[in-house]
């Protein structure tokens, strides 16, 4: 793994980021929508409009993984809490994604942006943290639950017309 590089994103990486966004979350769960549901969903949130809405918001963070130049996975932070009715700690932040190539999964590239995401969390003064994950997507349960997560409540997350079924997560700092 000594040839995978982290860093800030930057604006001309945000055509990539997209693709990777829809490449990832497609290959993962594709077949759990409609396409009058996904489709709209995948604009709203892995657009290039939506990630430069993203890169230009003080409360949110991108940082992403190149292993030999090319994008392989990123991570977007909430530096604000994302579930307030659930949180323990005082200053909350929020993982909001984290995706890596669909043909790189299980590489490390997803362990060193977490590594990354929670030292970012610490050096800013997080006292706990909190992310969603859908209540069958067992293997990012298990992937969060090696870094002290667990579950918190059950909520709900909007795919288009369709809820799903998620719990929250979260790890006090």
């Amino acid at each position: 793994m000594t040839d995978l590089t982290l860093r800030p994103v930057a604006p001309a990486d945000i055509p990539a980021l997209s693709l990777l966004g829809v490449a990832a979350f497609t290959a993962k769960f594709w077949q759990l929508y409609r396409p009058e549901d996904l489709l709209p969903f995948l604009l709203e949130t892995h657009s290039e409009a939506a990630l430069t809405r993203d890169l230009a918001n003080p409360a949110r963070l991108i940082h992403l993984a190149e292993r030999s130049g090319t994008l392989v996975g990123w991570v977007k932070l909430g530096l604000a809490c994302g579930f307030p009715d659930h949180a323990r700690g005082a200053r909350v932040m929020e993982l909001k994604q984290l995706y890596t190539a669909p043909n790189a999964q299980g590489s490390g590239i997803g362990a060193a942006l977490m590594d990354w995401a929670m030292a970012e969390f610490a050096s800013r003064g997080a006292d706990e943290v909190q992310l969603s994950v859908w209540s069958e997507n067992h293997g990012a349960q298990r992937f969060y639950a090696r870094y002290g997560f667990e579950k918190q409540a059950d909520i709900t997350f909007r795919v288009g017309q369709q809820l799903d079924q998620e719990y929250l997560f979260a790890r006090m700092l």
